[in-house]
């Protein structure tokens, strides 16, 4: 992990391309440094010397006198390298480059940028940017930033690589009574990264929470397994624009049709227990309730309300965010009966009516927060004319004391709940406006508190019964004949050097082959046209079932050979593969495709004809899969119920799906040049599996 402290705690900073120009960037940066309370050493850098805003300006970074923790860059892109030169030569070690420039407006910049990147490396800097806006650390104070103002001081730490995103969220902190204690431009990412800035985040200690606006990740040969550690350490909150490379190029199996194009962002993010959100309202809406309340210990939510309509709407958005609703006990319930009175409900949702007084919230709050199961309360406040705003916003400071619970407040007005709402978001309870942000964020504690029980094991890397060698060979034979897909007994082979538990298919080249490998495999059989450029066999009359003896195997071998020739008779066929028939089973498919850059995915599903029409799919990267994942994997689709016995039916071999899992992740990490891989159907028995037909493409 990089150091990064003197980057945000620097005791001196030199800005080369300082300026007396109002409005320029050189004199806007220090004039927030001195403005925003900077307390160590600010040294102008200026090839003309002399004083700029007061200070003693001068000509080259070498001039300075003593050590400088910092630099920042504005001064025009051709002549930055040459700085970074200079900065390193004198042992800089930490930089941020506002000058844009660079790989953002074409070749040349690309250019200018890899020189950039190589100077870095060379001499050891730290940089950030080029093309930043700048970065701003509240607690130090550091306004190294060409914002027109300095962040209100907190505890969320912003990463944004849209700058434009990062002055507006800086200008709309100022009134959303949200702090933050460090505020990054990340610009090109030609030195540090977003993942490394997470690491150096997830250890800083006025830091609570980290939340991210990125347009793309930086490869990381192993993001998952690193995101995993720094996750565990802080809450991570992404908001990612564009999309993912999974899927776009890649639909000629059933996996790459099912795989969407953001897909591979969502799998990644989920398997780091990185939270992925959609917009930027709600990007804030969780950085505000981690940054101010506990976390829950379970997933049990009561709730406070003077609304019945909104007590209806909170536990509507609760059952589509999977958060239980607390059932009271008896007792509990009789001491709710007689605070809320006669006309409230004493049921959870807890009405306290319209006309509650302040009196009537304080005894429900102190009866629900100090019952036992409960693990986080939601407390809505409707502005009736009976209602007191401030006076509940102190019953529930009040109240809080006594237990470490989360409380979320939704109070669904406007300027009278001003006054409430700066008062609550002060003292550690973040509020909203709306029930649905309020479960929205609850959800999303909810689920970061149950991370730390998550097991990440190795069950990939446990793998090793296998051939490589075998498949190797195969995989060589087929590119030496300049092919790019397997042909289905090239495949079975495939599987069967690594324990994928298949039906036995053959290559046969004449007629009597064909029946002597179907008595072999005992009839009865299935052939098959074997031939990597005819993709719908079945439309060609290139599949014959139910072979029962070895004439029928000679004669379908002959028609479909003819029939092959009649239909493409451009194509040599590479001969007829003899597969044995398997009874049939629970149907499912286990594939993969490849990411650009998360590397494989697989996919598991419900199997057959029919698989991309129903679409009951889910996936998990290979790289760093773990045996909780592969159960959740399993458990998020309709087949899984089927697996487990439906109504009377006896249960499957899970476990089998597991092995075929794990084994299909194995293979595609072992080989990089599988593309696509596609086992469907997988009959699934009591006991037992068995692949019938296996797609590799290379």
């Amino acid at each position: 992990m990089k150091d990064l402290n003197k980057m945000f705690k620097p005791e001196s900073v030199a800005v080369i391309g300082a300026s007396n120009t109002p409005g320029k960037v050189g004199y806007i940066i220090v004039d927030n440094l001195i403005n925003d309370g900077f307390k160590g050493e600010i040294y102008p850098v200026n090839p003309k010397g002399g004083e700029i805003l007061g200070k003693t300006a001068y000509a080259n970074i070498k001039d300075v006198p003593g050590k400088v923790d910092l630099v920042i860059i504005t001064i025009p892109s051709p002549f930055v390298n040459t700085a970074v030169k200079e900065c390193g030569e004198v042992g800089i070690e930490n930089m941020v480059v506002i000058t844009a420039g660079f790989k953002e407006v074409g070749e040349e910049g690309a250019k200018l940028e890899a020189e950039l990147t190589a100077l870095g490396e060379e001499y050891g800097i730290n940089i950030i940017g080029p093309n930043s806006l700048g970065i701003t650390d509240s607690h130090t104070p550091l306004n190294g930033s060409f914002s027109q103002m300095m962040p209100p001081t907190g505890n969320i730490a912003f990463i944004s690589q849209s700058g434009a995103m990062m002055v507006a969220i800086i200008d709309w902190s100022v009134t959303s009574g949200i702090g933050f204690s460090k505020v990054i431009s990340l610009g090109n990412k030609a030195g540090v990264t977003e993942i490394e800035l997470l690491q150096y985040l997830a250890e800083d200690d006025e830091t609570n929470v980290i939340i991210c606006y990125l347009e793309s990740i930086s490869d990381d040969e192993d993001f998952v397994r690193t995101m995993r550690e720094t996750a565990r350490k802080k809450p991570i909150i992404i908001l990612k624009s564009g999309s993912s490379s999974a899927g776009a190029a890649a639909a000629s199996s059933h996996t790459g049709a099912l795989a969407g194009s953001d897909l591979a962002f969502d799998t990644a993010f989920h398997q780091s227990g990185i939270m992925r959100v959609e917009t930027m309202a709600e990007l804030f809406d969780l950085g505000l309730a981690f940054s101010k309340a506990p976390l829950p210990k379970g997933d049990n939510v009561a709730i406070i309300t003077n609304a019945g309509g909104g007590g209806v709407l909170t536990v509507d958005a609760m059952e589509k965010a999977g958060l239980n609703l607390v059932q009271f006990d008896e007792e509990t319930t009789a001491k709710l009966k007689e605070c809320v009175t006669e006309e409230g409900s004493a049921k959870n949702p807890i009405d306290v009516l319209g006309d509650a007084p302040v009196s009537r919230y304080k005894e429900s709050l102190e009866l629900v927060l100090g019952y036992e199961d409960v693990d986080s309360l939601i407390v809505m406040v409707c502005p009736t004319a009976s209602a007191d705003p401030d006076g509940i916003a102190n019953a529930i400071l009040e109240e809080r004391k006594e237990f470490n619970k989360p409380i979320i407040v939704v109070n669904m007005g406007g300027p009278s709940f001003e006054a409430a709402n700066e008062a609550l978001r002060a003292n550690g309870v973040p509020t909203y406006v709306f029930p649905e942000t309020a479960v929205t964020a609850l959800e999303a504690m909810t689920r970061y508190s149950k991370l730390e029980d998550r097991v990440y094991d190795d069950v990939i890397e446990k793998v090793d019964d296998v051939d490589k060698d075998a498949v190797k060979a195969i995989f060589d034979k087929v590119k030496s004949d300049g092919r790019d897909t397997l042909l289905g007994s090239e495949a079975y082979a495939v599987a069967e050097a690594y324990g994928i538990s298949a039906a036995p298919i053959k290559l046969s080249t004449s007629a009597d082959e064909a029946a002597q490998l179907a008595e072999e495999m005992e009839f009865p059989v299935v052939l098959k046209i074997a031939s990597d450029k005819i993709l719908h066999k079945s439309d060609i009359g290139g599949v014959k079932v139910g072979i029962e003896n070895a004439d029928e195997a000679k004669a379908a071998y002959d028609e479909i050979i003819a029939n092959a020739k009649a239909a493409h008779p451009d194509i040599i066929p590479d001969g007829v593969e003899v597969q044995k028939m398997m009874d049939s089973g629970e149907e499912v498919i286990v594939g993969m495709i490849k990411d650009k850059q998360f590397g494989p995915m697989i996919a598991f599903g419900m199997g057959g004809i029919y698989v991309n029409l129903i679409e009951d799919v889910a996936f998990n990267l290979a790289k760093g899969m773990s045996s909780q994942e592969i159960d959740e994997q399993i458990d998020k689709t309709k087949v899984s119920k089927l697996l487990a016995g439906y109504r009377g039916e006896a249960p499957c071999d899970v476990e089998e799906v597991k092995q075929a899992i794990k084994r299909v992740a194995r293979l595609t990490l072992d080989f990089p040049e599988i593309t696509e891989l596609d086992i469907n159907p997988i009959f699934v028995y009591e006991e037992g599996s068995s692949a019938l037909d296996i797609k590799i493409k290379l």
